[in-house]
C-alpha cells in the first residue's frame, strides 16, 4: 500500500467540498491516531513543569509558576500559529532557517506533513507546538522568584521565534544543516534540553541574583508534594513525548517508551546513591524526583536508537552526573536555584555525546526507514558530529538568549525584574489579586516585612532556642 504523497499543487490536501480527503490516509489512519494519542498525553508535560517549580519555589512565589504554565502555553501557540510552525517546519528555505510560507497557518490543513507522510499537517503542527511550548516552559524556570510576568510572556513569545524555531529547523528540517550533517538528535536533546538549560541560565545571569543570595532558605523547596506531582506529570508526558517522536505507529515507537521509561527509573538509582553517600544514608524526595528528569533528559535523543541496556546506561550516568554537579550554580557565580542549567543543559549534553557512542542501528531501523549508527556501530565520527551539534545549539541558545534579554532590558518600561518590594513580599502578592498558595491567614501587609527578616523573642518566652525566632519562610 503506498504512502499518502504531497502534491504541490493542492498545498491544503484537497478541497473537502469536491472530495474525501480522508481517502487519502485510507490503510495508514493508525499513525494519527496513536501521534493524536500522544499529543494528548505530552500536554501533561506543561502543568507538570508548573507543579514541579512551584513546589521548588518559595510558597511566595509559588503561584506565579502554575499561572505561567498557561500563560507559556497561550503565548507560545499564538506564535507557533502566527509564524513560529513556518519557520521551522516550511517545506522551502534554507538550512538554518523556514520561510512565511505557511505564515498565519496558510496551507496547513490535510496534506501529508512535512515531517512524516502518514500524519495530516495540521496534526503534525500540533505536536511540534507542544515540544516549543515545554521548552518555553522549562526556559522560564531561570527567572523564578524575581522575573516580572508580563515582560517574561514578551521574552517567550521572541525566544521561540528566534532562538527555538532556527534549532528545530536544524535538528528536524530535513533542508537542516544538522539534520544532514547527520547530528542523531531523536526527540529534542538539543533544541529542548541543551537549548533551555542554556537560555535559563543565560535568563538568570541577566537578571542577576535573588536578594539575600546564599540564605539556606532560597534553596529549600517549600512543597516536596508539588515537586513529587509535576515530575510523575512530566514523566507520564515523556511518554507520549518520545514514544511519540517516530512520528509513525511503529516498532521503534514502542522501543522509545520503554527506554525513556527506562532511563528515567536508573536515573533515580544514580542520583539517589548519590544522595546517600552525600548524605550518610539519609534520602531525598526532591532529589529523586530531579533524578528521574535527569534520566528522562539523558534518554530524550537516543530513545529509539539504543538497546534496552543502553538506555539503563545513559539513564544511570546522567543522574549520577547530573547529582555530582549539584553546586554547578555556585561555581558559575549565577542563581539559576530552579537547577535548568544543571538538570537539562548538562544532562542534554550527557544525552546528546552518549547517543553518539551508542546509537545502534539495529534499534533505528526498526521504524522500517531510519538508519542511525554510533560508534558502538564502528561509526565512531558520529561522536564528533554529536560534538559539533553540542557546541552549536549551546553556544547558540546562550549567546542570543543574552542579547534577546539585554535588549529588553533596556527598553523603557519593560522592567524585567520585578521591584525590591516586590521581591521582598514574594511574586503572588505583587502580581495577583487575592490568590496564595496555602493559608496566610497569619500574615498580613503590616506584618510582612517583620516576617520576612524574622522578629524578636518576647522576653520571658520559654522558647528552647533561646534569642531570636524566625517565622515560618513566606
Amino acid at each position: 500500500m503506498a504512502e499518502p504523497e504531497y502534491d504541490p499543487s493542492i498545498p491544503q490536501g484537497g478541497d473537502p467540498t469536491k472530495v474525501d480527503v480522508n481517502t487519502q490516509y485510507a490503510g495508514f489512519e493508525f499513525n494519527y491516531v496513536y501521534i493524536l494519542a500522544c499529543t494528548f498525553v505530552v500536554y501533561l508535560i506543561l502543568p507538570g513543569i508548573g507543579l514541579l517549580y512551584s513546589g521548588l519555589a518559595r510558597r511566595k512565589s509559588a503561584l506565579s509558576l502554575l499561572f505561567q504554565a498557561f500563560m507559556i502555553l497561550a503565548v507560545t501557540t499564538f506564535q507557533w500559529l502566527f509564524w513560529g510552525y513556518s519557520l521551522a517546519y516550511s517545506r522551502d528555505g534554507g538550512p538554518f532557517i523556514g520561510t512565511l510560507k505557511n505564515f498565519g497557518m496558510m496551507d496547513v490543513l490535510v496534506a501529508p506533513s512535512s515531517g512524516s507522510p502518514v500524519l495530516p499537517e495540521i496534526l503534525f503542527c500540533l505536536y511540534q507546538l507542544l515540544f516549543c511550548a515545554c521548552t518555553v516552559m522549562i526556559v522560564v524556570g531561570g527567572a523564578f522568584e524575581r522575573g516580572n510576568i508580563i515582560p517574561s510572556l514578551i521574552f517567550s513569545f521572541c525566544w521561540a521565534t528566534i532562538v527555538y524555531c532556527p534549532l528545530a529547523r536544524w535538528t528536524w528540517s530535513s533542508q537542516g544543516w544538522l539534520y544532514n550533517l547527520p547530528a542523531i538528535d531523536f526527540a529534542g536533546g538539543g533544541p529542548v534540553h541543551i537549548a533551555s538549560g542554556c537560555s535559563a541560565l543565560a535568563y538568570a545571569l541577566v537578571l542577576g541574583k535573588r536578594r539575600h543570595d546564599g540564605e539556606a532558605s532560597l534553596r529549600r523547596p517549600h512543597n516536596p508534594t508539588l515537586v513529587f506531582l509535576g515530575t510523575v506529570f512530566i514523566w507520564t508526558g515523556w511518554l507520549g513525548f518520545n514514544g511519540g517522536s517516530t512520528l509513525n505507529a511503529s516498532m521503534r515507537a514502542l522501543m522509545a517508551i520503554f527506554n525513556t521509561n527506562t532511563a528515567a527509573c536508573m536515573g533515580v538509582l544514580g542520583w539517589v546513591l548519590v544522595d546517600m553517600l552525600r548524605n550518610r544514608g539519609k534520602f531525598s524526595v526532591v532529589g529523586a524526583c530531579e533524578g528521574a528528569i535527569a534520566g528522562l533528559v539523558g534518554i530524550t535523543p537516543a530513545a529509539g536508537c539504543v538497546s534496552i541496556w543502553l538506555a539503563v546506561v545513559i539513564g544511570f550516568i546522567t543522574g549520577i552526573v547530573c547529582s555530582l554537579l549539584q553546586n554547578v550554580n555556585d561555581w558559575l557565580h549565577i542563581d539559576e536555584g530552579m537547577d535548568v542549567f544543571k538538570l537539562h543543559g548538562i544532562g542534554g549534553i550527557v544525552g546528546a555525546f552518549l547517543t553518539g557512542l551508542f546509537a545502534t542501528e539495529s534499534i533505528s531501523s526498526l521504524d522500517g526507514a531510519t538508519v542511525a549508527s554510533g560508534a558502538i556501530d564502528g561509526n565512531g565520527i558520529q561522536v564528533g558530529y554529536q560534538v559539533v551539534e553540542i557546541c552549536a545549539i549551546s553556544a547558540y541558545s546562550f549567546a542570543v538568549s543574552c542579547v534577546l534579554l539585554l535588549v529588553l532590558k533596556y527598553i523603557p518600561g519593560m522592567k524585567l525584574r520585578v521591584d525590591e518590594q516586590g521581591e521582598m513580599v514574594g511574586l503572588d502578592r505583587a502580581q495577583f489579586i487575592n490568590e496564595q498558595i496555602g493559608d496566610w491567614t497569619l500574615v498580613d501587609g503590616l506584618a510582612m516585612s517583620s516576617i520576612l527578616v524574622g522578629v524578636q523573642q518576647a522576653p520571658g518566652s520559654s522558647s528552647e532556642g533561646g534569642g531570636e525566632v524566625r517565622k515560618a519562610d513566606t
